[in-house]
């Protein structure tokens, strides 16, 4: 199996690509500085800083999560055109190639994420849920999905992964709030009703495993564990998991202080299941939060 993967260093790219390495697949990764990637990823990871059809020709399956973080830089208007135009171009890049393939891959899996939805209330929120609220996030998923769903024939199946909040040791957003909350500071943000729809690593790497693996499972795909939380039952279980205290609460007006229009990020949120994903029989490993942290902090 050929692999062609855009976004391979990123949390979600990189673990990916560890899973695959006792498969004999053929991994193929676009990057911009092919030195780094062989550096992250090893010298057995063919590293290319170009599309050419024949790339597309030799793939299998191309796996699309390339984009700027939308959480590490201040939304200036600068910045919010490069998280679109960086996730926008790469994808209708390889959607006008596949289209020119003769032999396109069978597989075109593309990122997203749940903040297409916008901020919502408590509601469940499966795949056919359409009432969505249009601020950036939504604006930025939106074009994102369209893009990718262009490249769907009866020779390449299309899916999109609405991806929540992965958790992981040491880094993304789990990473960033360990070392407050070690520190006895941590805590609820506003009033702390806030949805959080999470969803452990190790289970996003399975999900994108079996998603190439079951031709049912094609457009958006919820890729959230099946128990989303509040952001104060979230923020008591990290807490109670470092056997911290958890007392704190940061004010809304702090953060849009400090983040400006980003902190829609940690003020709003959406209660997601990952119905299409169940439905078609994949089991998660982490279904509770309590059962994730303590997998990845104890």
């Amino acid at each position: 199996m050929h692999y062609l993967i855009t976004g391979g260093t990123g949390l979600i790219g990189r673990a990916f690509i560890e899973s695959l390495a006792e498969s004999n697949s053929q991994i193929t990764v676009l990057t911009r500085n092919k030195l780094n990637t062989k550096k992250i990823l090893g010298n057995s990871i063919n590293c290319i800083d170009d599309l050419e059809i024949d790339d597309i020709e030799s793939s299998d399956i191309i796996l699309n999560l390339a984009g700027e973080p939308i959480a590490d830089k201040r939304w200036s208007d600068t910045q919010k055109d490069n998280i679109c135009q960086s996730r926008w171009n790469i994808t209708q890049h390889l959607v006008e190639l596949i289209s020119q393939a003769k032999n396109p891959p069978s597989v075109f899996i593309s990122g997203s994420a749940i903040g297409i939805y916008g901020r919502q209330n408590k509601q469940p929120i499966n795949e056919s849920f359409e009432d969505f609220h249009h601020e950036f996030t939504h604006h930025v998923c939106s074009e994102w999905e369209n893009i990718a769903l262009s490249a769907a024939t009866n020779k390449t199946r299309v899916a999109i992964l609405r991806t929540g909040i992965v958790l992981a040791k040491k880094s993304g957003a789990l990473g960033k709030m360990i070392p407050p909350f070690k520190l006895g500071l941590g805590g609820k943000i506003g009033d702390g009703e806030q949805m959080m729809s999470w969803i452990h690593l190790e289970d996003m790497v399975a999900a994108i495993s079996h998603i190439e693996k079951n031709e049912t499972l094609q457009g958006a795909i919820n890729l959230t564990a099946p128990n989303p939380v509040n952001n104060y039952q979230f923020t008591h279980a990290l807490a109670s998991t470092l056997s911290r205290p958890c007392l704190l609460s940061t004010p809304p007006w702090l953060l849009k202080t400090l983040l400006g229009e980003m902190s829609d990020l940690l003020l709003f949120g959406q209660n997601v299941v990952p119905d299409k994903l169940t439905n078609s029989g994949f089991s998660f490993k982490y279904s509770k939060v309590e059962e994730a942290l303590t997998n990845l902090i104890k």
